[in-house]
């Protein structure tokens, strides 16, 4: 699959703008602030129909402007894919594939498969346990429709379960039968996904392990492990158990929304005593683990973003990184930097066709 050229208008700091691309390794060099990183946004959301910075979509629209437009050309098994993703203010978003509009932006997930390397994904350590179910989510939704749709289902009910525990304090009321509706949905479709995470995590920790390994260089042991209430307890039971306690705090306190997965450096949290390398080299490890996984799963080669990636890590993991671009399994590539010598070098040094966007 590749991205043969990308129009913009009013996205962000561009008003137009438009660029025909490399099929390996495109980069876009140039001082901080003069739009790099929103080029890879752009391509982003031709993905996933979001922008992976700035989840308002209306401040994605350039100021002063009513709307704006992403367009992308594809290549993909010999067919030829336009995606257009459109915003104009007070109206909702479109995402087209060839001149048709998606009734669900979730019918798209996947068909683009994509993944970013990027300074904000540093997130997924500091921050808490919603950054890393996302994570998970996004990985196995790119190859799984099904997971995607029961995950929608879940939160969905989950949501109005959450709604009719805040009306019965609100009413000073309570129904335990207008629970069990919500409970019963609840519990099959967070069996299902709960189970999907399990098998997912098991086959991903051994793809993650091989990934840290060849880019920190180091034998220092490093662990996922998937922390779920239902991996001890049906959610039926938790759900019951937990009533009182839901009464109180007006909101669902246990389910497959409450799942983390622990990041371990030797047998203690990464992000309390991993060094920054360490923690840098995590990151990119579960991100090029992310994409040998949907690779593998979904058959189609992921565009791979890496942005500003050679301020944020030293030149040994860099040219790690690089020397596995040479590798024929990684497909077309896009780098943002602010230093085109620096850029050109690394480039220079992997033996694929590259083209340098001066911004």
């Amino acid at each position: 699959m590749i991205l043969k050229s990308l129009n913009l208008v009013n996205y962000k700091n561009f008003d137009s703008r438009s660029f025909e691309f490399n099929k390996k390794v495109n980069c876009f060099v140039g001082p901080n602030g003069i739009g790099k990183t929103n080029i890879l946004d752009a391509i982003y959301h031709l993905s996933f129909g979001k922008s992976y910075f700035n989840p308002i979509a209306s401040q994605n629209i350039k100021h002063g402007e009513e709307f704006f437009v992403v367009d992308g050309n594809y290549s993909k098994e010999d067919r030829e894919e336009k995606i257009i993703v459109s915003l104009k203010k007070g109206h909702k978003k479109i995402i087209k594939r060839n001149a048709k509009a998606y009734e669900r932006f979730s019918d798209h997930i996947g068909f683009l498969p994509l993944v970013i390397i990027s300074p904000a994904d540093r997130d997924l350590i500091t921050e808490g346990s919603d950054m890393r179910r996302k994570f998970i989510d996004g990985v196995i939704s790119q190859s799984d429709k099904i997971y995607l749709e029961h995950l929608i289902q879940y939160n969905k009910i989950l949501g109005q379960r959450n709604a009719l525990l805040k009306y019965f304090s609100n009413q000073n009321t309570f129904d335990i039968n207008a629970l069990e509706v919500y409970n019963e949905q609840l519990s099959d479709l967070g069996a299902k996904i709960h189970q999907k995470r399990k098998v997912f995590i098991e086959a991903f920790i051994p793809v993650f392990l091989k990934q840290y390994k060849a880019i920190s260089n180091q034998n220092e042991m490093v662990s996922l492990e998937y922390k779920s209430q239902l991996n001890n307890q049906s959610l039926e039971i938790l759900l019951k158990s937990h009533i009182n306690k839901d009464r109180v705090l007006q909101y669902t306190s246990v389910g497959i929304h409450k799942d983390d997965i622990e990041l371990n450096i030797g047998e203690y949290p990464i992000k309390k005593f991993g060094s920054q390398g360490q923690q840098k080299s995590f990151l990119i490890a579960l991100k090029l683990a992310q994409f040998d996984f949907i690779k593998s799963q979904s058959g189609t080669t992921p565009i791979l973003l890496l942005d500003d990636i050679f301020d944020k890590l030293d030149e040994q993991r860099v040219e790690r990184i690089i020397g596995m671009v040479n590798d024929d399994s990684f497909g077309q590539l896009f780098i943002s930097d602010t230093h085109a010598e620096r850029t050109e070098k690394a480039v220079k040094n992997v033996h694929q066709s590259f083209e340098i966007f001066q911004l």
